[in-house]
Parts: C-alpha cells; sequence; structure tokens
C-alpha cells in the first residue's frame, strides 16, 4: 500500500533533553554487534542538506512523490530537470568524518552492518560494507514498464546530449539530488525514455508516498534481530520505514542509541540521545576506543 509522505509530527512531551554525554555510545561499541542506522544528518557535512533540521529542505521543498511522479509528463519534466542538475553536486560531493568512522567501527568489528536511508552512496565510499541502502540509490535509474536497470551516469551522458543548452543557476539542492529550479529554469527540458523499451525511467529509489520493498524490509528486520544493539545516526524518524527498525529493536530489549543535534520520533525509544554534530561525535568515539579514522 502506497501512502502520503509524513512530513513532521510532534514531538513528545516530558522526554529528556539531549545529553552531550558519548560513553553510552563508547560503551555500547566496546561491546560490538551494533547495527547501525543512517540518515540524511550524517552526510549534512558532506554538503548535502538534511530535510528536517536547521535549515533543511523541506523548509522550501517539497519532495517528489510517487504519485506525482508516475501521473503526468510535466511532473517528470520537472523532476528530470532539477535531479539532472542535483546529479552533478552529488557527484561532487565525499564522504565526511562521521562515515569515515562508521566505515572504521565496521573494519574493526563492532558493527554488523548499516542500514542507510540516505541514496548518496557515501557510506561505500567511505569503505563501509554490508550497507543496506533502504530508499534506493540515485546511481541505479529503472525502467517502470520493463524493469531494466542501468547506471546513472548513462541516463546523465543521455540527457545532457539532448539538452545541450541546459544550465541553468539552482538555488539550492536536496537531500534526495533534486536541485531548487523554478518552473521557467526547467523549461522544455527534453526527458529520455528507457533505451530498451520506451518505457518511463525512474531514479531506483524510493519516493516520499512509495513503499519500501518488502522483501528489503524483512532483511533489514533480520539485521535487527542478529545485532546487540542499533545505534541511530543523523535520522529524525519521521518516516515509517525507519523508525519500524527502531520500535522493533526496543520491544526485543535491545539498546537503541541516537546521535541527532535535534529531537526524533524515536527518542522515547532511547536509551540516550546525544545532542552534537555527528563528525564531531563519531570522531570521539573512535578516539576514545583508540579506533584510527581514515582522513
Amino acid at each position: 500500500m502506497r501512502t502520503r509522505p509524513t512530513l513532521s509530527w510532534t514531538p513528545d512531551e516530558g522526554l529528556p533533553p539531549g545529553t552531550t554525554d558519548l560513553e553510552p555510545v563508547v560503551a555500547a561499541l566496546r561491546t560490538g554487534g551494533l547495527l547501525v542506522l543512517s540518515g540524511a544528518g550524517l552526510s549534512t557535512e558532506s554538503g548535502i542538506p538534511d530535510y528536517r533540521g536547521e535549515g533543511g529542505s523541506l523548509s522550501r521543498h517539497t519532495p517528489m512523490t510517487y504519485q506525482d511522479f508516475t501521473a503526468g509528463a510535466q511532473a517528470r519534466r520537472r523532476y528530470w530537470a532539477r535531479s539532472h542538475l542535483g546529479w552533478r553536486a552529488f557527484g561532487r560531493a565525499r564522504p565526511n568524518a562521521g562515515h569515515r568512522a562508521v566505515a572504521a567501527f565496521g573494519r574493526h568489528g563492532l558493527v554488523t552492518g548499516v542500514i542507510t536511508q540516505n541514496v548518496d552512496g557515501l557510506h561505500q565510499a567511505a569503505g563501509s560494507e554490508d550497507v543496506v541502502e533502504l530508499h534506493g540509490s540515485l546511481a541505479r535509474v529503472v525502467c517502470l514498464s520493463c524493469g531494466a536497470s542501468s547506471p546513472r551516469r548513462e541516463l546523465a551522458r543521455r540527457l545532457e546530449e539532448a539538452n545541450a543548452d541546459f544550465a541553468p543557476v539552482a538555488a539550492g539542492i536536496n537531500p534526495d539530488g533534486d536541485a531548487d529550479l523554478t518552473d521557467d529554469q526547467v523549461g522544455d527540458f527534453q526527458v529520455v525514455p528507457c533505451a530498451d523499451c520506451g518505457g518511463i525511467l525512474k531514479p531506483d529509489v524510493v519516493f516520499f508516498g512509495e513503499s519500501v520493498p518488502p522483501r528489503r524490509v524483512e532483511h533489514c528486520r533480520r539485521l535487527v534481530q542478529e545485532a546487540t544493539g542499533l545505534l541511530v545516526l543523523g535520522s529524525s524518524l519521521t518516516v515509517m520505514s525507519g523508525l519500524r527498525f527502531v520500535r522493533e529493536a526496543a520491544q526485543a530489549g535491545k539498546p537503541v542509541l541516537i546521535v541527532n543535534r535535534d529531537p526524533t520520533r524515536g527518542d522515547r525509544h532511547a536509551l540516550t540521545r546525544v545532542a552534537l554534530p555527528l563528525g564531531e561525535a563519531l570522531t570521539t568515539v573512535a578516539a576514545r576506543l583508540e579506533i584510527p579514522v581514515a582522513g
């Protein structure tokens, strides 16, 4: 079942404020077996804004929904024009200290894997293995008619050829790779079809209003069951796709630790929420564990 996106929520009253004490995170990692669940806040230090933090993109931008994308050609033209421009910026993004720290924890056997809500591929670029891309990846494109999958770089080449004079200046870039453009800037941008069947191409990501594939959800549930606890990094947990794993870990008696500067929808299930910048917090944790983080 597809649902409309959840863009906001009301924080629970009566919960303690975030702390700056990293010791519970250090202790949990030292024990080992943690599973990481990451969100857009982990990539802000790489130049990719988050959705809901201070200055988050939702204050100026409503993400494309699956329903809108499939409803008409004009919506797809607007999406692909913005996404084509945004893809260039995504391609320049590099892993930050937070991504590198998570990869270091993995190399030292302290985390069993990563479930990421991000579509930017920065965990893998930092060296993390066993990464589940919960919401897919902007690096792939899928045809809605024949199901063919192809690299995004190939689509980028075809769009460049079809829109040789397209060079607007975006007002901003969003976590979904969508650049901020006016309708005038979009103009008559030419969308290209599937090279195999002529069908509609869509980035291989889960849009707002679209469901995560059931097999992927079940795989993530098994990872939660096998982990000793859940370490949430940079996610407000507003959408159920990530929140459900926090709830399941807590219901199983596993510790949930959150590092996020702002309150999250999962705070009442957490042992602690550390309100520090991700890069600073995770490199400090690594130093206390005497784990080197590659520069």
